[in-house]
Formats: C-alpha cells, structure tokens, sequence
C-alpha cells in the first residue's frame, strides 16, 4: 500500500511563493499537506552558470494518482519557467498517515 504514496519537492525563491504554492495544491486536494523548510542555500548548475541562493523547499504528500495533476499544477503555477519537481515514494508510514494522505487527495 505504501508504493502508493509520494512526497513530491519543489522550491520557489521566496517564502511568499512557497506559500502561495501550497495553498493551492492543497486546496485543490492535489496534495494532502505541505511543509515549507527554508531559506535553504542551494549549490547547482543552471544555464551553463555555477551558481548559489537561497530557496524555499516544498515537500508535498500525494498519491500516484493524483501526481500528474500536482505536477501540472506546479508547472502551471510555479514562478519559475523550469522548475524542479521531484517525487520519491514513501515506503514506510504509519497507517494513520497514509490514511490521511488518501482520504484528503480524493477528487471531490
């Protein structure tokens, strides 16, 4: 049951955007909740350029079947024209959780 369920991250250049990200994502049940970590500082390529910032991280908690629609949704909404979105699966969590998710992903 657990190969069901993925947490999804993104990152957004401020806090306000993070916020903005979350609140509909989880208001259109595409995502059961979402936790808003930062500043983080971040160390990549992009564009050929080595750079370093500062971001805001997203952890999302879904289900396989609502992640193409969260990751539309993302691509959609989120301020960046490339954004990163990673899904990994939660291969362990307690069933009260996992219930959680389920119930507060379902379409409406």
């Amino acid at each position: 049951m657990t190969d069901d369920f993925l947490q999804v991250s993104t990152a957004t250049e401020t806090r306000v955007q993070a916020v903005q990200l979350a609140r509909s994502v989880v208001k259109e049940r595409l995502a059961a909740g979402a936790q808003i970590v930062g500043p983080v500082t971040s160390v990549f390529w992009h564009a050929g350029e080595f750079g370093e910032g500062q971001e805001w991280q997203l952890l999302l908690k879904t289900t396989q079947a609502r992640y193409a629609e969260l990751q539309a949704h993302l691509i959609a909404h989120h301020p960046w024209s490339n954004p990163e979105i990673a899904a990994v699966p939660i291969v362990a969590g307690s069933q009260s959780c996992l219930q959680w998710i389920a119930a507060n992903t379902a379409p409406e």
